[in-house]
């Protein structure tokens, strides 16, 4: 089985991954991932995977609701809640390592705030978490693997036969073989719309393209500032963000504070919550994410405070309004609430030019929607 050839759903994975587990048939590092990646007896209770809060089904992010409308995700526990909504797996692999630029900017990293360098570090957070997978430390997570003949086989196939004399290596080559998974093609098809229309496969509507045009237009709109990471608009294998950081003014999901536990006036700051990061010119910054499959995987913003997709950007627009209807969130008919962190907005990136009307927000959400990968075409089209 060739991972760069799965279109199957989480459930049918699922049905596959334990006979293959038992075969010990892992012909290589990906395939060894895969099974490690659905493996829900990697978490105390054996109830959740990387699987539980990335679903294939809902675009590599958490699709259930566990009681905050998807907001967060329910660890396993069954009552844990986190505060940041999971960003989704897919296409990830494209985020360089955390690193300051030319310019002075923190770039990449894993994560909203980008604690972990690459895929294998962020793989290695979840199983220990004590509100996600739950496992009370490394040392229990490899006894869980050793549980398998399988997963044996396979670690001392591919990392040596004294792979398990070491908690601490066992347990990295396991977030290797995962993140090895995460860098297929599975993650990151480049077959939406979009990427059929660059191919001559696919025409845009006139609304699709009237957006496309406003997306990457530096007079209206400027999208692409963030949301471009090759040097010309048009090119192939566009992951829409430039993985920078910035602070947009998102408010304070206080929805999920009511019922996660979080003291009211406790403050994501993003960031400069990174270990790496001591500047409080970074306090409420999050990286940019992909708009790779963006109409599937709402809510959105980091705390997934925004349940709809034209909600998100009629909150941008609101900085290039002075329309007092612009002022309201459709979501709760009050006016936008105040930024979590007021500091340091990217006001430059956020000012952008004239105020929308409601055809060309329509536009911009029709254009967002051909980003989606094909297998997720019928869940976009339905509005979800």
């Amino acid at each position: 089985m060739y991972i760069r050839q799965l279109t199957i759903s989480m459930l049918a994975i699922s049905a596959i991954i334990t006979p293959l587990q038992k075969l010990a048939a892992f012909d290589s590092v990906e395939t060894l991932g895969q099974s490690l990646f659905f493996d829900t007896n990697l978490s105390k209770n054996r109830t959740q995977a990387c699987a539980s809060c990335h679903s294939p089904d809902a675009g590599f992010a958490d699709g259930r609701d566990n009681g905050v409308g998807a907001a967060v995700s329910m660890g396993d526990d069954g009552k844990s809640l986190g505060e940041l909504n999971a960003p989704t797996a897919a296409y990830a692999s494209f985020s360089p390592r955390f690193h300051l630029n030319k310019e002075g900017q923190y770039v990449g990293g894993q994560f909203h705030d980008g604690r972990e360098n690459d895929l294998a570090g962020q793989a290695g957070g979840p199983p220990t978490n004590p509100i996600e997978m739950g496992m009370p430390g490394i040392a229990a997570v490899v006894e869980r693997l050793r549980e398998n003949d399988g997963y044996v086989s396979a670690f001392k196939k591919f990392y040596g036969d004294d792979i398990f004399n070491v908690a601490d290596k066992a347990y990295a080559a396991m977030a290797e073989s995962i993140a090895a998974f995460e860098k297929t093609d599975f993650f990151a098809p480049f077959d939406s719309r979009y990427d059929r229309y660059l191919r001559g496969e696919y025409e845009l509507t006139a609304q699709e393209d009237l957006g496309m045009t406003l997306f990457f237009s530096q007079q209206f709109t400027n999208c692409n500032l963030c949301h471009q990471l090759k040097p010309r608009p048009g090119m192939e294998r566009e992951t829409f963000s430039n993985y920078e950081y910035h602070n947009i003014g998102t408010p304070m999901n206080t929805a999920v504070h009511k019922v996660n536990g979080e003291a009211k006036d406790h403050v994501d700051r993003g960031l400069l919550d990174n270990p790496k990061v001591n500047d409080a010119r970074q306090a409420g910054k999050f990286k940019v994410p992909t708009l790779r499959n963006v109409a599937v995987t709402g809510p959105y913003m980091h705390n997934g405070v925004f349940k709809d997709l034209r909600t998100v950007m009629l909150f941008y627009n609101k900085y290039n309004s002075i329309s007092a209807k612009r002022q309201i969130n459709p979501e709760t008919g009050k006016e936008w609430a105040a930024p979590e962190v007021a500091e340091n907005l990217s006001l430059k990136e956020l000012e952008t030019g004239p105020a929308l009307d409601n055809q060309r927000i329509d536009a911009l959400v029709a254009f967002m929607k051909t980003l989606t990968d094909q297998r997720y075409e019928p869940l976009a089209n339905a509005g979800k």
